[in-house]
């Protein structure tokens, strides 16, 4: 016979009860996630559970092959105040805290439909003649467009703060050319008109990163750490959750191992390290998977990083993949106490991946916060279809980096830029603590993956024509598994090209970025409306093989329908 045992007041699962055949010597106890198995001899008739804390309780067992038992505290009173207390302390540590996400100083967090977003301050025109060097933190979360297509798709207004435009550029796929054979990375550069302020220039650094092949990337050890509680319970969060993870898991391979840590009041171990090849265990693991009970994200974060680090592959693909809707309300609960513990967490070596999930509420904050400190990334699953653009069709970039740490510095020549503006990675911004970057935090890169980035500049009216240079691209990054820094750089011509003879990727960027800064109701739009976006986007669709940029029409055009774009 097997069952679970639970608090009957928070539903939470009960770890460390005693299961005993009453008149019989068999006894097991339960795990941490609250179950048991329990061996009835032929004349067994009852069973006994007891813990300290808990009235005992005896079940007859008649005809169960599976029970729930419910559990009293003993002091009821105390523990209903006790539970009072601790979501008192968990709501006012959240209503204090700060998104200090890269050291985008003053970014706090603002609450939409009860789902929370980190506030984002535009990045403002800086001239040359005071800071000529701009710095940010290299990037791949796609997160911010999922989630801003799900608005549409519900014909709501899209919160500003949930636009990060650099995550709705990086969204799509860019075809720069791939490294060479004996290169990791390789930067290039486009620079051309502004369609949306004639008198300024855009300029684009993309950032491509080498394909591997699948069947050659290195082994992988993950722990799949799935929030059950009970905020997951809706249909566009724990069952999606669950037909997300079969994709994963059907793409494994035989060398690969997976964990399985759900967790809703106590975190529990639903499957240990298993086999890739071990597919139908694995997968019933997921579908027994249920909703109830609070959140306990701290005790589940310590679990799933001891477990992955128990069974550490050197030189292999060792991650946490944490999916929830980030609503974590037992334990440590603000930003900067959950960013501290994973900071604490990656020096394992252990990477993190965030999956989103739902909404109502849905903390985009802390998802987004946990991923940049976890040296990992950050992706929102609004439907099975984003799920299948994750785990399938972009398997090798979502769960494996080719570098860490990277980190961009663009010098731009003061003798012929006045000034420049880096369109959208406000939270990924660096300051300036040294220039040659050793001791600031970069992002990742997975494999194939192209990080874009859009600079707006107002070029110098007086510029000498022989001076040829714009600027200059400076690139650091680790690989995964070493802890030596390598670095590119790239030469930046100053030669623009007009906006229409541009190639198709930069053209189509420009349209996501300008969409980016209408939906933020930016005053540096210019002249961009909903028409230019259209206009610019249905010139630059290009080979669009999985309809992603046909999407892109439809969404603006809905959004045009509606009248929240103009």
């Amino acid at each position: 016979m097997s069952g679970a045992v639970e608090d009957s007041i928070t539903h939470n699962p009960l770890p460390g009860v005693t299961v005993s055949v009453i008149n019989d010597t068999v006894r097991v106890t339960t795990n941490n996630y609250g179950l048991f198995r329990i061996v009835i001899p032929p004349n067994g008739t009852h069973l006994l559970f007891e813990h300290p804390k808990y009235l005992s309780r005896t079940v007859a067992i008649e005809n169960y092959t599976r029970m729930l038992v419910a559990m009293i505290p003993k002091d009821k009173g105390a523990a209903e105040t006790d539970i009072a207390m601790a979501k008192a302390k968990a709501k006012a540590r959240f209503a204090h805290s700060s998104n200090p996400n890269y050291g985008n100083v003053g970014m706090g967090i603002r609450t939409v439909f009860d789902e929370t977003y980190g506030t984002i301050y535009e990045n403002k025109y800086v001239e040359t003649m005071k800071s000529a060097i701009s710095n940010f933190a290299l990037d791949v979360d796609r997160a911010a467009y999922s989630n801003i297509r799900r608005f549409i798709h519900l014909k709501e207004p899209v919160p500003p703060d949930a636009v990060r435009i650099e995550e709705m550029v990086n969204y799509f796929h860019y075809n720069y050319p791939l490294p060479e054979d004996d290169q990791l990375l390789a930067v290039h550069s486009r620079y051309a008109a502004c369609p949306w302020e004639p008198a300024h220039k855009l300029l684009q650094i993309a950032v491509r990163a080498k394909q591997v092949d699948i069947n050659s990337l290195p082994a992988s050890n993950l722990v799949f750490l799935i929030d059950v509680s009970g905020s997951m319970g809706t249909q566009n969060k724990l069952p999606l959750l669950q037909a997300a993870f079969r994709v994963l898991v059907n793409n494994l391979r035989p060398k690969d191992k997976v964990a399985i840590v759900a967790y809703a009041g106590t975190p529990g171990v639903i499957l240990p390290a298993t086999s890739g090849d071990q597919k139908e265990k694995i997968l019933n693991s997921i579908d027994y998977l249920s909703a109830g009970g609070a959140t306990a994200g701290e005790a589940a974060i310590k679990l799933a990083y001891q477990i992955a680090v128990e069974n550490f592959i050197p030189d292999g693909n060792n991650r946490v993949i944490m999916a929830t809707d980030g609503d974590f309300n037992v334990g440590q609960t603000s930003d900067h106490e959950m960013e501290e513990l994973i900071m604490q967490k990656k020096e394992s070596g252990v990477l993190l991946t965030c999956l989103g999930f739902g909404m109502g509420d849905y903390k985009d904050s802390k998802l987004e916060a946990l991923s940049s400190k976890g040296n990992g990334n950050f992706a929102y699953i609004d439907n099975l279809e984003e799920a299948n653009k994750i785990f399938a069709r972009e398997f090798g970039s979502t769960l494996f980096t080719v570098a860490k740490d990277a980190r961009a510095q663009v010098w731009f020549n003061p003798a012929v830029v006045k000034s420049y503006r880096l369109i959208g990675y406000e939270n990924k911004v660096l300051k300036e603590d040294n220039t040659n970057g050793d001791k600031l935090d970069g992002g990742i890169i997975g494999a194939g993956h192209s990080a874009v980035a859009l600079y707006e500049i107002i070029p110098r009216e007086d510029t000498v024509v022989a001076d040829t240079l714009l600027g200059q691209v400076k690139l650091w990054y680790r690989e995964p598994s070493d802890t030596e820094e390598h670095n590119l750089h790239l030469d930046i011509p100053n030669k623009a090209a007009s906006f229409e003879d541009a190639p198709t990727d930069f053209r189509f960027a420009s349209s996501v970025a300008l969409l980016g800064m209408l939906l933020r109701k930016s005053s540096y739009k210019g002249a961009g409306n909903a028409n230019m976006v259209l206009n610019i986007a249905k010139k630059s669709l290009g080979v669009d093989r999985e309809g992603y940029r046909r999407e892109f029409l439809k969404l603006v055009k809905e959004l045009k329908k509606s009248g929240n774009v103009k």
